[in-house]
């Protein structure tokens, strides 16, 4: 390339799209203009606008959806307030297997689903044995689900629990348990304490495969780590939330 001629406009059309989202005049799930059609319009080639569409993934502006073109995303986030779930007032409902996420989905207008938890009897890894206190590879009870809002995923809830906390109880079964006041509570180990650690991170592999998160995505993860009257860890309870899909909301008392 010589001194006089122009690097292509890459930014500069990408910017102008954006401009376009943003106000609407591109509208959310809206189809992007074809490749041809956005060449001609900005005087470029469609190799600059291959580029332009590149650089509106990464930012998280559009989605390509694999033989039906690139779209527009859909920004509908979830309000999730955390600090409810442990509410002594919270909607736990046997009868109807609510819980209180399922509570705060429904409240929105919303869907709420739940897969069937997988529990499995495992090593602790690094992180859970310093949010439960123990040693690495001491063995833990985790289950492990995926939840749904409106038929898309929208959270990852995975729980560890010491296997002394959970021998016994509905915490071993592979079902949806719903309890009054949560299974700890309902088996004799209410949480009286709690810490929250919030992380903004990028999804590993695997989390993105499971929440089918587009690239470009973070996430928040939330680790809330209960705790017993004398402190001693019973619970730590991992979320992992997609930035794009959740609205993360404290009310405190002062």
């Amino acid at each position: 390339m010589t001194a006089r001629q122009k690097t292509p406009p890459v930014r500069e059309i990408a910017d102008t799209l954006r401009k376009r989202i943003s106000s609407r005049m591109l509208e959310p799930g809206a189809k992007l203009p074809s490749t041809r059609l956005l060449a001609k319009e900005f005087g470029v080639s469609e190799q600059v606008i291959y580029r332009v569409v590149v650089s509106l993934k990464e930012s998280g502006h559009v989605i390509a959806h694999q033989g039906m073109g690139v779209f527009v995303r859909i920004y509908d986030p979830l309000e999730w307030n955390p600090g409810e779930f442990e509410r002594h007032d919270r909607h736990d409902d046997p009868s109807t297997n609510t819980d209180e996420w399922k509570a705060q989905v429904r409240a929105q207008g919303r869907r709420p689903e739940q897969d069937a938890p997988i529990v499995r009897r495992e090593p602790a890894t690094e992180d859970v044995a310093r949010w439960l206190k123990i040693n690495p590879r001491d063995i833990v009870v985790a289950r492990r689900r995926l939840r749904w809002v409106d038929g898309e995923p929208s959270q990852i809830a995975d729980s560890y629990f010491p296997e002394w906390a959970a021998e016994g109880t509905p915490l071993l079964e592979e079902r949806d348990v719903t309890m009054p006041g949560g299974i700890l509570a309902a088996t004799g180990n209410p949480q009286r304490f709690f810490r929250d650690e919030l992380t903004i991170r990028m999804p590993t592999p695997e989390e993105e495969q499971r929440m089918d998160l587009p690239p470009g995505t973070p996430v928040c993860q939330h680790v809330r780590i209960g705790l017993l009257a004398d402190r001693t860890p019973v619970r730590a309870m991992v979320t992992i939330c997609p930035g794009d899909r959740h609205i993360i909301v404290y009310e405190m008392e002062v």
